[in-house]
């Protein structure tokens, strides 16, 4: 049998305090070593004491339930503020279809187009992805191979373009474009399932690449913007 004292016990806080103490089979505590754990509000675990070992067995089960009632927890708030964003997002997309309709028809009814399929990715808060792939209108700068990447903008929006006849739908579809690159990132955080996550990725970089042709067509011309 071997005991351990308080100056033992000194010594070892003494190079690197603890919050718990492990003591093996074999071993004591003298009664002055086991006031200075209840002194320092250390845990100890007693091998040698059948009690002991039943109350750390509980103890351990009860973190494991809360670690299971917290991660249970944050999934639940994550899905809800999926849900939450994506419906902001839809939104959008309504509203600044609704603002184009009174400059450019075409532009609205498309993006009108865009936001069913955004809305089709509802599913995800559900943990599936049942949307289908948008086709891809092949250019100059975009193909059916980088279609579904994120490849950045075609070029930036600045106050020249606020001039220019198209400056306002050029300035709704880059706001939208914004929107959704920054609840691309979001998602990443927010859903858990690699794979769901990583098709969700590529459904949202078509319907932003799509939206980056449109403010290419607003802007004129018939050459792709897209800087090489």
């Amino acid at each position: 049998m071997k005991f351990i004292t308080e100056e033992d016990l000194r010594d070892l806080y003494k190079k690197q305090p603890f919050t718990d103490y492990d003591l093996k089979e074999g071993e004591r505590l003298t009664p002055g070593a086991r006031q200075f754990l209840v002194d320092r509000g250390v845990d100890m675990y007693d091998r040698n004491d059948p009690m002991a070992v039943l109350d750390a067995q509980k103890k351990e089960k009860a973190k494991a339930a809360q670690a299971a009632k917290t991660e249970s927890s944050s999934g639940c708030r994550n899905g809800k503020k999926l849900c939450s964003r994506m419906k902001a997002l839809h939104s959008l997309f309504l509203l600044t279809a609704r603002d184009l309709l009174d400059t450019d028809l075409c532009l609205s009814q498309q993006l009108t187009g865009l936001s069913r399929q955004f809305a089709a990715l509802g599913s995800v808060s559900e943990g599936k992805c049942e949307a289908v792939g948008l086709v891809c209108n092949a250019c100059t700068g975009m193909n059916g191979e980088n279609f579904s990447q994120c490849i950045g903008d075609c070029f930036e929006i600045t106050e020249f373009h606020m001039q220019m006849p198209k400056g306002r739908e050029m300035l709704l579809l880059d706001r939208l474009r914004s929107e959704l690159e920054c609840f691309s990132l979001d998602a990443q955080e927010l859903i858990a399932d690699e794979k769901l996550c990583q098709t969700l990725e590529a459904r949202l970089n078509e319907i932003i690449n799509t939206i980056s042709q449109m403010i290419c067509g607003a802007m004129g011309g018939k050459e792709c913007q897209r800087k090489a």
